[in-house]
Formats: C-alpha cells, structure tokens, sequence
C-alpha cells in the first residue's frame, strides 16, 4: 500500500506465475503508449499558439487570478464569464492543471456549435437505435470526464429544454443516456464558461434562473484587452517572438508608430484578435521591424480622433464612429452585433441609416 501511494504502477501478490507478470507488463506497456501517443498529439497542438502567459500588471487580471486560482484547488463550480476571446478556455485548462483532478482528462463541450437535437446526446451519450443514424453505444461527455473536469464553453448558448436535465447532473451528479432508462454516476468537476450576461439571459427566459444560481458559485469576469494596457506591450511582444520564430524570420520588434497603432485600437477581439494581427505582421513583413504598413487596414484608418466619449458632437456621430471601428475590428456582422448588444436586423439598419453600407 505504501508503495502504490508512492508511485508504484502494480503490485503482484506471491506465489507469481509466468502469466501474471506477462499480463501487468503488457498492461504497463499499453498504458506507456497511451500516454507517449497523448504528448505526441499535445506537441503539435502547443506548436500552434504562444505559450500560456497567465501572468499580468493589471490589477483586476492579477484578482481575477488569484480568484480562479484559489478556487482550483476546491471541487467547487466555476464560472468564467467575459467578452469572446479574453482566454476564458486558456484559464479553464490552467484551473484543471492546478485542481486535484488535473491526471485525470480535461473534456470540453461547445455549447454553440450543437445543434438541439444532438447536444443531449452528445452530452449524456445515447444507446443504439436511440434516433435514427445511432448505430452503436455512445458514453458521452460526461462519462469522459468522469473523476476530472467538464468545461461548458459558452454554456449561456445552451438549448432551454436541456437546462433541466443539466441542473439535475449538477445537484445529484446522476443523468441517463438518451434512450435508457438505467441511472448513472459521474462525478465531475465543472467549469463553465460564458460571454453572455447570464442576468439578462434569465429575465428574458432564455436561461433558468436555478440553473444560473447552482452555476454561480464563484464567478469571475475577464476584463477586455483594452481593459489591460498595461499587459498590451508584453503580449503583443510573446505573440511576435514565437510567430518570428515559428517562420524563421528575425524581427526585432515594433515600429513606434506601429506601437501606437496598437496602444490607440479598441481591440474588439482581444486576445484572439490580437494573436491573429501579430502573425499576419510577421508573415508580411519585409523588414526586422513591424510597420503599421503590415498590420490591417483598420490600425491604419483608426478614425477621427475628435470623435470620443465626452467629445462635442452628436450622440448620433458618436454612434457612427462606434459602430464603424466595431465593423472594422470583428469578423462577422454576427460577430459585429453580439459586440454591441443588439440584433444583427437592427445594426443593419443603423448601417442603412448612418451610411455605412
């Protein structure tokens, strides 16, 4: 017993034969490959992106930290919340990797990219012949997080008719496969995620006002990008060493100008936005400096800088120049519009109206 606590792979039990051994070798083969296979998958996967960089000279990050932090080291249910690519993800993997479950796997769902009819399934798992094209036995999610952690991305995305039966897990951590009746055990640690307003999500029905409650133990929220210039520049920096090396480039840094770009731009993707400028700059670039020539057209446009908050002029010319550098900064009309909390139908009119079509 002693040894197994220390670290001990098996113990075999006296008198041994031939086949005993033979069988604890090969299983402590099989589970050396396992785990040799996992860190090649990992190696590929680390390669694509900087280093986790959870450090930082912003006084509401460095509580949000330390929050999140401290709460790592409880079972407890933790809720992220915050704009679209703060790092919500990024800090759920660094929560696990400091929680009493971080040996055992770390299972992500996406909320948004299920659609209804196949999020229970794909969260509880389903038998065979459950709906038509269930042809074998599915686990689940939630049984492959069994003794680790469950992360719910975006979980404010989740389909109203499934929120019961989510509630249910959390409370009684027990739920049944779609298409059985047979209860089962999963014991998980949560941690959800969210850039919605979840308060508002419940007024308007969307959300279940005791599931958000049972969510919200301890909650945090990720302050935006432009919330944290004081980490902006050491960011902006990692991003460019590990894209420069990554192509084989040697670049030495950013032009002054190109520094103030950054500093003046509202970010409205935050860190991933960011992540996706500086590896454009680098793959562009012609010269040992990042210009502003090489970042896109909106850091070099940055709009009229009479137009801010407090400015004299019209609320609508303040509208205008809002809702233009928020176009200018996002991906998608969809994107554009969860931004500025209103319906894409309606920024399209404010579109069609202040001429910006």
């Amino acid at each position: 017993v002693v040894a197994m606590r220390r670290g001990a792979f098996d113990f075999m039990t006296k008198t041994l034969t031939p086949d005993q051994i033979r069988a604890v070798l090969t299983k402590l083969y099989r589970t050396r490959t396992l785990a040799t296979q996992v860190r090649r998958l990992d190696s590929p996967l680390a390669d694509e992106a900087p280093p986790t960089d959870l450090t930082s000279a912003d006084p509401g990050m460095q509580r949000v930290l330390e929050v999140a932090f401290k709460a790592a080291e409880t079972p407890a249910t933790l809720l992220l919340l915050g704009p679209s690519g703060t790092g919500k993800s990024v800090l759920a993997r660094e929560v696990h990797k400091r929680s009493a479950q971080r040996e055992e796997a770390f299972v992500t769902i996406n909320c948004p990219s299920l659609s209804r009819e196949l999020f229970e399934s794909e969260l509880f798992g389903h038998v065979k012949g459950a709906f038509t094209g269930a042809v074998a036995d599915t686990r689940g999610r939630v049984a492959a997080a069994d003794d680790g952690t469950l992360f719910l991305d975006e979980i404010g995305e989740m389909p109203l008719e499934i929120q019961p039966k989510f509630l249910r897990f959390l409370q009684e951590r027990e739920y049944e496969r779609v298409g059985e009746a047979q209860p089962r055990k999963a014991s998980v640690r949560l941690i959800a995620a969210t850039n919605r307003n979840l308060g508002e999500e419940v007024r308007a029905g969307r959300f279940r006002e005791d599931l958000f409650y049972r969510l919200n133990v301890i909650s945090v929220t990720l302050p935006s990008l432009r919330e944290r210039p004081a980490d902006l520049r050491r960011l902006a920096g990692n991003g460019l060493a590990f894209f420069a090396a990554r192509v084989g480039k040697r670049i030495r840094g950013f032009s002054p100008e190109a520094a103030e770009a950054f500093a003046r731009y509202a970010w409205p993707g935050n860190l991933r936005e960011l992540r996706n400028v500086i590896e454009r700059a680098v793959i562009l670039a012609t010269t040992d400096t990042i210009r502003v020539a090489d970042l896109p057209e909106e850091f070099q446009d940055p709009g009229d800088p009479a137009i801010a908050v407090g400015a004299p002029v019209t609320l609508e010319t303040l509208e205008a120049e809002h809702i233009r550098r928020v176009l200018a900064g996002t991906r998608t009309l969809d994107d554009a519009s969860r931004l500025l909390g209103i319906d894409p139908a309606t920024l399209y009119r404010k579109r069609q109206k202040l001429g910006l079509l």
